[in-house]
């Protein structure tokens, strides 16, 4: 008797480490997708980017600066080996010169009426939306994945299993500052 109770116990044992080995597997497949898809988003921004700065070159001739700091910055996210940090940092920088790309439309009315520019605009702001929207999918599956890691329980299978905490994106401090509008 005392062996199928000794039975029942280790095969309850077993039968949770599973569970939660197979838990934590998908939590952290979850935010490898999620990461996956920030990825793609900033693959389409990428892309966009050539043909933005081929239309703005048309009308804006002496604002190469701006347009080289563009394509300089377009160019080093994907240099190689860069962690995810880096190439969040590289894709803040970008967002930061492509507002000064879009300032650049009121200072030249002709860019303002170019369809081929207010269609890429568009496009590049839905863009812009979807990263965002990429990016609070991956946060929240990184506090998932990092709640089931830290978790009674759980929290044995994780460390023993080398399942380790993920950091969540944060915005830079740039873009935590008001926005300053005047008329």
């Amino acid at each position: 008797m005392g062996f199928i109770i000794l039975l029942v116990v280790l095969g309850i044992g077993v039968l949770f480490w599973i569970t939660s080995y197979n838990s934590l597997v998908k939590y952290r497949n979850w935010v490898e997708e999620s990461w996956a898809q920030i990825d793609v988003q900033l693959k389409r921004r990428f892309d966009l980017i050539p043909n933005l700065v081929e239309t703005v070159k048309g009308y804006a001739k002496h604002e190469q600066e701006t347009l080289a700091r563009v394509v300089e910055l377009r160019n080093q996210i994907t240099a190689p080996k860069k962690s995810r940090q880096e190439q969040i940092e590289a894709n803040n920088e970008l967002s930061g010169a492509l507002r000064q790309l879009f300032a650049l439309r009121e200072a030249y009315p002709d860019l303002k009426a170019s369809n081929n520019f207010n269609m890429l605009q568009e496009e590049l702001a839905g863009t812009e939306n979807k990263i965002a929207y990429a990016r609070q999918l991956y946060n929240k599956t990184v506090m998932e994945y990092n709640t089931k890691t830290e978790s009674i329980p759980t929290n044995l299978v994780a460390s023993i299993h080398n399942f380790t905490r993920r950091d969540m994106l944060e915005i830079p401090v740039e873009e935590r500052e008001n926005v300053k509008v005047t008329f």
